[in-house]
């Protein structure tokens, strides 16, 4: 077991965004992704979270990891670059006290696109998506309130961006965690033959 810090960060209003002032280069797109497939989304999930160890959906079901993106207010944004996939964010929308509070359910890079600035241009675009949820989703009352938790396990610029983008601590916890290696299963490891 490990002792791990949660932090919990909130916007309480979209002019809270403090946007990221490096110039979106001309092969980066952001995209909302229509109708995303579970197979889609597992692979964007172990792609980014494979050397987090994100672990918590690996032994969900297909059924069961659909029924998440079905859920009324959720929703996949990829960051492209020159037309592959560099990164992504879940949106996961619940309603409490008649307002839809949007939580930054999963959000990273693939190994290959960290260090490049490409982490807030994706965070800034995905925070103002969030505060428009409902006017893309029947039925869901306006946007209150857009947070997310990191931990310590997570890469070292993480808490550092969500600060950075305007998102502010409202609480942390400390709890022992049964650590998993997310990277089982990814890559299968090398084989030495013999000559």
């Amino acid at each position: 077991m490990t002792n791990v810090t949660i932090t919990y960060l909130q916007l309480l209003s979209p002019e809270e965004i403090k946007p990221s002032s490096r110039p979106t280069p001309q092969d980066v797109r952001i995209e909302l992704v229509q109708d995303i497939s579970p197979e889609y989304s597992k692979f964007l999930y172990r792609s980014v979270g494979s050397d987090l160890n994100w672990a918590d959906r690996l032994d969900s079901t297909r059924e069961q990891w659909d029924a998440v993106l079905r859920k009324n207010g959720s929703e996949t944004w990829v960051l492209y670059r020159h037309g592959a996939p560099q990164g992504y964010v879940e949106l996961v929308t619940e309603v409490a006290e008649g307002r839809s509070e949007v939580e930054v359910f999963y959000f990273g890079l693939f190994p290959q696109a960290i260090g490049q600035g490409l982490g807030g241009l994706l965070l800034t675009e995905v925070l103002r998506q969030a505060w428009e949820v409902d006017s893309r989703t029947a039925g869901l009352p306006p946007v209150g309130r857009v947070w997310l938790h990191t931990c310590s396990l997570d890469g070292p610029a993480a808490l550092p961006n969500y600060e950075a983008r305007g998102l502010k601590v409202y609480k942390h916890e400390t709890e022992e965690t049964d650590v998993k290696d997310a990277s089982l299963g990814l890559w299968p490891e090398a084989t030495v033959q013999a000559g």
